[in-house]
């Protein structure tokens, strides 16, 4: 009698087994068994920014402040965190340049994966106007503002596409003018992606039209239009596959070609204005 209880436990514990069933004080040990706020990744962003505004002595020694979405966030990104595969970002090649040495090009990241210009917008509107004043503080006084924004503003658009990604992109470089007159703008152009149609539709044009923007009127005065695009296409204009993730960001060695053609812009635009 006692073996055939032995035998049937045994076979209740295979099928259990075999049916994919967990012991229940094992249950513990998973995240997915455990209750849980959602936090999004755009969530983490914020407070990580809302933190950084709060230690005034790093906000005055701050140089470069990089304003943007996901190609401008995901510099702080070593192994990509959704994908792996040994997919890695721009965070090697942050800390090679911007990270304090040399301390005049030592960096804040305000990027913001996901970010169109209207949420970068709330970003910078005044808390007494009701959005996150991430440039209220008399601390922060960055000799250049970084600026690449846009192009998720080409998705779920409106039309005409190209006017209305000109338009957030403007009013995004004149809101951080208004916040940080001191600062100069180094306005860079949309990045090339693997689409010929976006590129011909939105991304030519709108980069078109910022470089006009940069050159004109009270903007020459304070914004450096740095056309990243000839080093991130071949020669039929199409875009170089082996920089980039996805066909949209930067991999690790996009983003030191960007560091590449950024660098010596910033030499030759401080050469100028002093």
């Amino acid at each position: 009698m006692k073996q055939i209880v032995h035998r049937l436990c045994c076979c209740l514990m295979l099928a259990g087994m075999a049916s994919g069933a967990v012991p229940a004080q094992a249950a513990s040990e998973f995240a997915a068994a455990r209750p849980a706020v959602r936090v999004e990744y755009w969530q983490k962003r914020e407070a990580t920014i809302a933190a950084l505004l709060q230690d005034s002595h790093r906000l005055a020694a701050t140089k470069l402040l990089f304003l943007g979405d996901s190609i401008t966030d995901f510099w702080g990104l070593g192994d990509n965190p959704w994908q792996g595969n040994g997919r890695r970002f721009g965070l090697a090649i942050w800390n090679e340049s911007f990270a304090g040495k040399p301390p005049e090009n030592l960096a804040l990241n305000f990027g913001i994966s996901g970010d169109r210009t209207e949420h970068v917008l709330h970003r910078l509107l005044p808390r007494s106007a009701g959005g996150l004043g991430e440039l209220d503080s008399p601390a922060l006084q960055p000799e250049f503002i970084v600026l690449l924004i846009g192009i998720n503003n080409s998705w779920d658009a409106q039309a005409p596409v190209a006017d209305s990604v000109y338009a957030g992109i403007k009013a995004v470089l004149d809101a951080a003018h208004a916040r940080k007159p001191r600062s100069q703008v180094i306005l860079q152009s949309l990045l090339p992606t693997n689409e010929a149609a976006r590129n011909r539709d939105v991304v030519v044009p709108v980069n078109q039209r910022l470089a006009l923007l940069a050159a004109s009127g009270p903007y020459a005065g304070y914004v450096h239009y740095l056309d990243l695009v000839p080093a991130f296409v071949d020669a039929e204009g199409r875009q170089i596959e082996k920089y980039f993730d996805d066909g949209l960001h930067p991999n690790e060695t996009g983003y030191r070609v960007w560091r590449d053609q950024l660098l010596p812009f910033l030499g030759q635009v401080r050469a100028h204005v002093q």
